[in-house]
């Protein structure tokens, strides 16, 4: 079973620069790895920025280039975090996020695993966020978590992506070699440049 929803790219445009971190669950179990997540977010952050130019930079330049290495950070984070938060260890599928470059757009590419009882939930949060208006849907979450005390399944980190950054988001969720306990899903997320 393979389902695509969202703006996902089967095929990554040739000719980028790219980065690929990887994170096995063998070595140190996910959850501990949690204060990482910040620390890989700023490095790729900082590796990105070194394919701008520095000589000759305007005012203008410098804050465009500061603006992208704080969404590049944010959106790292993000992506990274939830990662980790929905993987399911036991199976010992690595997580990964991708980094890609080109003249037109930044492209991050995640890949976990989720349990097979969170993918309905999630999937039915992602048909949502493909009809309704994200703006809302933000406020929406924002009410309910602070009328629950918070959610750790409230895809706020998503829907501000979306409206903060204008991001065009999709996921991809397949079979893991047969097992029915646990589901690949890979996320990507697109900045314009």
């Amino acid at each position: 079973m393979t389902e695509i929803f969202g703006d996902f790219i089967e095929e990554l445009p040739s000719g980028t620069e790219y980065l690929i971190l990887g994170f096995s669950p063998a070595s140190l179990p996910l959850k501990q790895r949690w204060r990482n997540n910040g620390l890989s977010a700023d490095f790729l952050a900082d590796y990105l920025t070194t394919f701008f130019p520095s000589s000759d930079e305007t005012a203008l330049k410098l804050d465009k280039k500061a603006e992208i290495q704080c969404a590049v950070s944010y959106v790292a984070n993000e992506l990274l975090e939830n990662a980790m938060k929905f993987s399911v260890e036991t199976q010992g599928y690595p997580i990964s996020i991708q980094l890609h470059l080109n003249s037109e757009r930044i492209i991050f590419v995640t890949t976990n695993s989720i349990s097979q009882q969170k993918v309905a939930d999630f999937q039915a949060f992602l048909k949502r966020l493909s009809t309704e208006d994200p703006l809302q849907l933000y406020i929406e979450q924002l009410e309910k978590n602070a009328q629950e005390g918070g959610s750790s399944t409230s895809g706020l980190g998503f829907l501000t992506m979306i409206n903060d950054y204008d991001a065009k988001i999709g996921w991809k969720f397949q079979d893991m070699n047969g097992d029915q306990k646990a589901i690949a899903v890979t996320t990507m997320v697109q900045l314009l440049l």
